[in-house]
């Protein structure tokens, strides 16, 4: 049953064959009255299910069958949600009564249900004819169309490149000329800014895919340097203003409001102008909507003339004349790319930087170029799809095809649908499926990956094969979407992984119209829009404002709800115990969540992914413990203290997410299916737990502290619960992220202390002292990142650091004192994978020729402990830069010094320069003295 996968295509038409299937199998023999019935519905839906899926590749299918698909695909979601309660029913009597009443009452039970299922089966099955007689009926033509677009490589593999491809993507073409053109608009005939000139601003115009914010960041990324306040932001569709304004006041000021509820829209304005006041500053105001909307944010940007810029981007002429009109400034219309950078770019989506596109496949890609008209997000589209087609000139010119007959009928941007409407139904139907889902998610959010993937195994778009995990095939489905561009990278981890994504607008225009058009998810908004809601809702998404707006009462039927989503701060939660057969409850960052929201979640008995992350709730219900199905708990942000022992009971919890301030009740050892298990303050549970830990042998990640206010007052307290957890960690066989927070105590045991050999990330951080590097560090073959503090770090704290053969990232803090040694990285120490080097103020770093061969980031520096005239005199601070031409692959450099005298700080930054500018990579320098603002420079042979 939990082998098939649910499909926008054809519904629960999988999942009911399983469950039926179970239903013929041993375990419900006492059905045998209704089993012929069972297998004939079976046959039927078999049938069903295979024609739904070849008419799922159709792009567009005659109108009777769409009619139809959506019929069968509406009940199968009611046959699944009836199949579950029976099913769930059965299971409830079986429970072995204890009386003779209560055996009885069992009995007749069960003599019900097998009644109640034979009726509905035969109900069912009613149901399924009626709608094949009725289509049949209706049905305008009598076989069914050829299908003509291409499908042969549905099944493709991913390919490998998906991620260089996209890294070639993000190098930009066709942006130098329009760079270089608004530059000189906005700057002298030096290229300079001066200080004395007006308020500038330019408005970029063009329509969605033209590459407007691109162009906008590139010249923000080449003149922010020279201004005293800075700030990039985007606005949505249907802006909330007093975040906007919020997220203005934070980046121009340097601090936080994003929480900020206090004050009114011309409070914030009147913040912000206080904060601009008589400063040069430059802010790109991206993806402007309508003029009210400009007129609100124009007011907290003061008129001054002190040579500050705004750069604001519109797809709309109207706009693009007001912010021009509101300081004489100028409109830039930006223009489709001209055929040689379409080609380059068409050429970087698909080829090696060494490979040449072959020459049976030239003519037919100038022809897709063409009729691509220079729009860059139709060419990568494009792109996406031609990446997974086979490289025959016979299937480019399919593709060719498809293409012409779309942008034949309409050469606006309605052509960018079409390609997008082609790429989407050349995706598999898990891939399909998969891309539907994001369109639960507001404008411009960012979704985080691991989350993401989350939500798709609970909703069953994704299960484990045998091969792979689950979390493996959904990490698959996203980089096939990342390697389509029909998701966006918005932030990359430290190996340059993609944490978490963004959708593009375009992109999300069109999985929403899908979605709603095969009422896959609907979607309410203020002002009170909701879509889809004359039919049965299956995933809903409330997406409000947190001010001013709410909606107290939505006007649709929850019980066939599967997924509820809710972005915003004023929506008020329907009861729970209304929507009978959710699978995901999804209330992060929703702080009018209480207790009493939490009232009847017990009778949520398919929820599989809750998370209640920063909301308002103190206590879980006892009742939490009949969530027999649930995987995924996320507590973080919460006021709840404690957790009710019937947790205890959920035996297929997956991933669990605490505060540290939680207690944990006895009994973890039954939570054998816990993979990820953090953050747990040793010293609040009580003993048992740290003896049963030790037990959760599918634990692939957990984070401990050791800090806090319950730390037992008896030395040997401290002492035996530290022997626990040791004895515990060396228990875990799957165990690959460790993270120990103030464990400076714990970490003291010394040989007490063992690591799981399998850890790939250890993390020993805030308040984790230790002297030196620990010995057993050097037997952790397969560490990849380690983060640790130490009082000292001398010559063999590297030695030991070096001989780390997986080692990629390296972070060491904690250091107590400056030091005049020399540490020295020579050939013979190791660090050959090493990749970022982050080193707290210490001695000289000195770097022999062959050391750290792959090191791409080092963050480093100097502490001065006294006023340092004999450094200065022996001209050590002139030679810090020494030895950083022997890193052959160095692109970032900061560098942060404590400095005593402003001759000394001039010094080093000269030399740092200048080892910069000799340093063949001309890496970008991150100039920083200790306490205040960094200097961001970017060295380069002129410098």
């Amino acid at each position: 049953m939990e082998g098939a996968l649910l499909s926008a295509a054809t519904g629960a038409l999988r999942p009911i064959l399983g469950k039926l299937s179970a239903l013929l199998g041993d375990e419900y023999m006492r059905f045998k009255s209704v089993r012929k019935e069972i297998k004939s519905l079976t046959h039927e839906l078999a049938a069903m299910d295979a024609f739904l899926m070849k008419m799922s590749e159709e792009e567009e299918p005659d109108v009777q069958d769409k009619v139809w698909m959506n019929e069968v695909r509406e009940l199968s979601y009611d046959m699944e949600d009836t199949i579950d309660d029976f099913m769930k029913h059965v299971d409830d009597k079986d429970t072995k009564p204890d009386g003779f009443m209560e055996k009885i009452n069992s009995l007749l039970g069960k003599m019900k249900a097998r009644h109640r299922i034979g009726t509905e089966i035969q109900e069912l099955k009613k149901q399924i004819i009626d709608i094949g007689d009725r289509n049949q009926r209706y049905k305008s033509r009598e076989t069914l169309k050829p299908h003509e677009a291409s499908s042969s490589t549905r099944n493709a593999v991913v390919d490998p490149r998906a991620l260089s491809i996209f890294e070639q993507a993000s190098k930009l073409v066709g942006i130098d000329k329009p760079k270089v053109e608004i530059i000189k608009l906005l700057t002298e005939q030096d290229g300079c800014v001066s200080e004395k000139q007006q308020l500038k601003l330019i408005s970029i115009v063009g329509c969605g895919g033209m590459g407007k914010t691109t162009l906008a960041n590139q010249v923000y990324q080449d003149l922010k340097g020279k201004f005293d306040c800075c700030a990039f932001l985007t606005v949505s569709r249907n802006p909330n203003m007093m975040n906007l304004l919020r997220t203005i006041l934070s980046e121009v000021s340097g601090q936080s409001y994003a929480n900020t509820k206090a004050g009114s829209i011309q409070q914030l304005i009147s913040k912000i102008i206080d904060v601009l006041a008589e400063k040069r500053y430059f802010v790109v105001v991206d993806d402007i909507w309508d003029v009210d909307t400009w007129d609100v944010i124009k007011c907290a940007f003061p008129m001054n003339c002190s040579g500050s810029i705004i750069i604001t981007t519109t797809r709309t002429n109207d706009v693009a004349e007001s912010c021009r009109s509101t300081c004489s400034g100028c409109i830039y219309n930006m223009k489709p790319l001209e055929m040689v950078h379409s080609r380059q770019l068409f050429h970087r989506r698909l080829f090696d930087s060494n490979e040449d596109c072959p020459s049976q496949l030239q003519k037919v890609s100038d022809e897709i170029l063409k009729k691509c008209d220079g729009l860059p997000l139709a060419i990568i589209a494009i792109c996406g799809l031609l990446a997974t087609t086979e490289r025959t000139e016979y299937m480019w010119n399919k593709v060719k095809d498809s293409i012409g007959r779309a942008l034949e009928r309409n050469r606006s941007v309605e052509a960018m649908i079409k390609i997008l409407s082609l790429s989407y139904f050349d995706l598999p139907p898990n891939l399909k499926t998969c891309l539907l889902y994001l369109s639960i998610f507001p404008e411009d959010y960012v979704i985080e990956k691991k989350a993401l993937i989350w939500r798709w195994i609970a909703e069953g778009f994704i299960r484990e094969d045998g091969r792979y995990t689950a979390h493996q095939l959904g990490e698959r489905c996203f980089n096939e979407l990342l390697n389509r561009s029909l998701i966006q990278v918005a932030w990359l981890n430290e190996y340059d992984e993609v944490e978490s994504c963004r959708i593009h607008d375009i992109i999300l225009d069109f999985i929403v119209s899908k979605s709603i058009e095969e009422n896959f998810v609907t979607l309410v908004s203020i002002p009170y829009v909701a879509t889809g809601t004359k039919r049965k809702v299956r995933r809903l998404s409330l997406q409000v404002d947190d001010e001013g707006n709410s909606i107290t009462k939505i006007d649709m039927i929850f019980s066939q709800i599967r997924s509820l989503n809710v972005f915003g701060y004023s929506m008020e939660i329907p009861p729970l115990g209304e929507f009978g057969h959710l699978r995901v409850l999804d209330l992060e960052l929703c702080p009018q969540v209480v207790n009493r929201h939490l009232a009847d979640i017990g009778r949520l008995f398919q929820l599989r992914h809750l998370n209640l992350k920063w909301t308002e709730v103190s206590e879980l219900p006892e009742e939490i413990g009949d969530l027999s199905c649930l995987k995924m708990l996320d507590l973080r942000g919460t006021k709840v203290q404690k957790l009710p022992a019937s947790v205890m009971k959920l035996r297929r919890l997956a991933h669990l997410f605490l505060d540290s301030s939680v207690k944990i009740p006895n009994g973890i050892q039954k939570l054998q299916a816990l993979e990820m298990l953090e953050e747990v303050n040793v010293y609040r549970q009580p003993f048992q737990f740290r003896r049963e830990l030790g037990q959760l042998q599918n634990l692939t990640k957990l984070a401990l502290n050791f800090e806090g206010d319950s730390i037992p007052a008896q030395e040997n307290e401290v002492e035996e619960c530290n022997k626990a957890i040791a004895s515990s960690l060396c228990a875990f066989p799957r165990l690959r992220w460790l993270t120990l927070r103030g464990a400076s105590t714990f970490l003291q045991q010394g040989p007490l202390c063992h690591v799981p050999l399998s850890v790939q990330e250890l993390i020993m951080t805030k308040n984790s002292h230790m002297r030196q590097v620990p010995k057993w560090v050097s037997s952790l073959v397969n560490l990849q990142l380690l983060r640790l503090e130490v009082y000292e770090f001398g010559q063999e704290d590297v030695c030991i650091l070096g001989s780390l053969p997986a080692l990629l990232i390296l972070e060491v803090t904690g250091m107590g004192k400056g030091s005049d040694t020399s540490l020295t990285v020579s050939r013979n120490v190791g660090f050959r994978c090493l990749k970022k080097f982050s080193l707290g103020a210490c001695g000289w770093m000195v770097f022999e020729a062959g050391s750290m061969p792959k090191l791409e980031k080092l963050e480093t520096g100097i502490q001065f402990n006294k006023q340092p005239e004999s450094h200065t005199a022996s001209g050590n601070v002139l030679d810090i830069g020494m030895g950083l031409g022997n890193l052959p692959s160095l692109i970032t450099l900061k560098f942060s010094i404590y400095a005593w005298d402003d001759s000394t700080l001039a010094a080093a930054q000269a030399a740092m320069e200048r080892a910069a500018v000799t340093h063949p990579n001309r890496p970008t320098l991150i100039f920083q003295k200790i306490g205040t603002s960094r200097i961001e420079y970017k060295a380069t042979s002129s410098s």
